[in-house]
């Protein structure tokens, strides 16, 4: 496939590859300014994928040079890894909503090994075997730095996205919409500008990994830093001990996008759709479908990670490669929340790890 689309209306987006990794690539979208061209996201921080970003914003008459701005959906490392290069090059300004910068910061400032000690914690606190968490604490014990580890040295924003307001883009009407789930500071940008194809609809939405056109995307658990030497809190009520509900949050973002009724979707994964609406009624029926699944499972008390084994994935569980289990058990914890937080599931009372049981 070509690496650069046009979308029309001054709008494009650029194939940048991740390495390694099933999803293939990331789309960076370049939306023209009056002051130059901004990027929405920038891929993984990787040589390839630095060429590949480079050469498309040649092939589009520009470079990175003249980039003006770079606003991000979210502070994971396939969007937001090669900002710092691109400012570094073009003195261009980051944009992130607060709560996302809040990840950047607090990784940033991660002494060594704090990350795996985190990982190893948690997972033996989900209930993970000692086969799983073995090694992590060997890495740790060997001097693995937190450096090394992806997306722990991104850079910091300059910028703060706030939650419906326009952003400064000269000539162009994009406005900023919360929708946390993915992370806690994830947004959508819905352009308020006519579709240059006519199609029926308010706008276009530039939805990150909110809304993707054949997947589901996962909801991420960050917790107290100081109660749990991890990531930071997602908002104030976790700081003060309080229990999360990411997947509730993510519903109810969803259901917020759904009523913008945006002509087209441009995602940064896949490819563009239309039927916004559409798509968000199947992600809200998928979930609901699990949730009443997983309530199944919890008739005999489980562990999140037992959960995990029992959930329908892609593959079977035994062919899950060692880092995807981790997103997967946070899936499944995710879900319990949600269960506990409508009041189906409970946890069970002097259990460690600790086990939930439908109600």
């Amino acid at each position: 496939m070509s690496q650069v689309t046009e979308h029309g209306g001054g709008v494009w987006s650029i194939r940048v590859p991740i390495p390694d990794n099933p999803l293939g690539h990331t789309l960076v979208h370049v939306l023209d300014t009056d002051r130059g061209p901004v990027l929405i996201d920038t891929g993984w921080d990787d040589p390839a994928s630095w060429t590949e970003l480079t050469d498309g914003l040649t092939a589009l008459g520009t470079s990175v040079r003249d980039v003006h701005g770079i606003v991000i959906t979210h502070h994971h490392p396939d969007h937001h890894g090669l900002s710092g290069q691109v400012r570094e090059a073009s003195g261009a300004w980051i944009a992130m909503h607060a709560a996302d910068t809040a990840v950047v910061r607090r990784t940033r400032e991660s002494e060594p090994g704090t990350w795996l000690d985190y990982l190893a914690r948690k997972l033996t606190a989900v209930g993970a075997p000692e086969e799983h968490t073995a090694p992590l604490l060997a890495a740790r014990a060997s001097g693995r730095r937190a450096s090394t580890l992806p997306g722990l040295r991104s850079a910091l924003p300059d910028r703060e996205i706030v939650p419906g307001e326009l952003l400064d883009l000269a000539g162009r009407r994009l406005r900023a919409i919360w929708t946390p789930g993915h992370t806690p500071g994830h947004v959508c940008l819905h352009l308020e500008e006519e579709h240059p194809a006519n199609l029926p609809g308010h706008g276009r939405l530039f939805s990150g990994d909110h809304l993707l056109p054949g997947i589901s995307p996962h909801i991420g658990l960050y917790e107290d830093p100081d109660e749990h030497g991890g990531p930071p809190c997602s908002n104030e009520a976790e700081s003060l001990g309080e229990v999360t509900d990411p997947l509730g949050d993510y519903l109810d973002s969803l259901e917020r996008i759904g009523r913008l009724g945006v002509a087209e979707v441009l995602p940064a994964h896949q490819y563009a759709f239309a039927d916004a609406s559409g798509r968000v009624r199947e992600l809200l029926d998928h979930h609901e479908e699990r949730l009443t699944g997983l309530l199944d499972l919890l008739a005999t008390p489980l562990t999140p990670w037992q959960l995990a084994e029992r959930m329908e994935w892609n593959r079977p569980w035994d062919q899950i490669p060692y880092g995807s289990r981790h997103i997967a058990v946070s899936e499944a914890e995710a879900h319990v929340r949600r269960l506990v937080k409508l009041g189906r599931a409970e946890a069970v009372a002097g259990t460690d790890p600790v086990t939930y049981v439908a109600v």
